[in-house]
């Protein structure tokens, strides 16, 4: 063997990276002469995530090209075009999956643009997110085909397992059964607009903001920070309470136990007062109702309105605050006191 013959394949491999090397520069130059006019386009948004695998795919597929002027041996040959083929297959899945979700959240951006209601734009964003998981797995399991197929051995069995493919779907589904229920849930959980992200919800007792929904599970905030993972079949066979589904505006209660003393017309002078005060009162709605009655209390219920649950729940603890410090300042025989009857010892 001579040295030339040693040294073509090197030779042809370093031709190929630098020329995909010299087309990554151009490329490059080439966007930063024209990122004025490119400020507001969306194809700016898909340049720098697609960078490495462009390159990647487009490395592949000069490889490919340039394998028959490298001049191996037949024994080597083979393996060689095999392993590029597969090389340029997973590249080429990555750039497609890459584009599909950067179109996906260029969409979504543009629609967040144009659109100024809340809750829809929570809707679209968990139907994106769920259409982007689906292309990406999508994706992921045609590449995987398309790869197996390349192999002989494949190939030459896939007769026999077209043939048991009702008895291995059979034994998939009922194995897999939890797994695809979950799957079923979250595509009904995106597009039925049961749930989306951002919402406040109820979910076994806890409240919580979503945070995350995939295929199989929902994450959900918890006002101490906790993270609670529960599968998405849950939202689809259990209730739960979904605070902000159509608005995410909310009336919260502060309920007060009192004295029968108590000056009611003064007590709903300072509640009015505190609300306009208040930063988390969104002005559509107040009320105080004495709502009950016991033997020595009298219950007191404050209604107020606020923008979303997490300020229902400050003003509830500030007003309830601010309400008892009056009491207390003004008019503390309002207070309730627990009476002893002495002559019973």
């Amino acid at each position: 063997m001579s040295l030339w013959s040693a040294l073509r394949p090197v030779a042809v491999a370093a031709a190929v990276v630098l020329t995909a090397l010299v087309l990554d520069r151009t490329a490059l130059r080439l966007s930063r002469r024209l990122a004025p006019r490119m400020a507001t386009s969306p194809l700016r948004g898909l340049l720098r995530p697609c960078r490495v695998p462009v390159l990647l795919t487009f490395g592949a597929l000069l490889m490919l090209a340039a394998e028959p002027g490298a001049g191996l041996p037949d024994p080597v040959r083979g393996p060689v075009r095999h392993g590029l083929v597969l090389f340029a297959l997973a590249s080429g899945s990555w750039l497609l999956a890459r584009v599909v979700a950067l179109l996906i959240d260029t969409s979504l951006a543009r629609y967040a643009t144009e659109r100024r209601d809340p809750a829809r734009i929570r809707r679209v964003r968990t139907q994106t997110g769920m259409l982007r998981r689906l292309a990406s797995a999508g994706i992921a399991v045609v590449a995987l085909a398309a790869a197996l197929m390349t192999f002989p051995a494949v190939r030459s069995v896939g007769a026999s397992l077209l043939a048991s493919a009702g008895i291995l779907g059979l034994v998939v589904g009922v194995a897999a059964q939890s797994t695809l229920a979950n799957l079923f849930a979250g595509i009904q959980l995106a597009f039925g607009d049961m749930v989306r992200l951002g919402d406040e919800v109820v979910v076994a007792g806890d409240w919580g903001t979503v945070e995350e929904i995939t295929l199989t599970y929902v994450v959900i905030t918890t006002w101490d920070q906790r993270r609670i993972v529960m599968p998405v079949s849950y939202f689809v066979g259990k209730p739960f309470e979904n605070w902000s589904r159509r608005d995410p505006a909310i009336t919260g209660t502060a309920v007060l136990h009192l004295d029968h003393r108590t000056p009611m017309d003064d007590l709903r002078a300072e509640f009015g007062r505190l609300l306009k005060e208040s930063e988390w009162w969104d002005g559509r709605g107040s009320a105080l109702q004495v709502v009950d009655t016991t033997p020595s209390t009298i219950v007191v219920r404050a209604l107020m309105t606020a923008r979303s649950a997490s300020d229902a729940f400050e003003l509830r603890c500030w007003m309830r605050e601010r309400l008892i410090g009056f009491l207390r300042e003004a008019h503390p025989e309002a207070l309730p006191r627990v009476t002893l009857d002495r002559t019973a010892a």
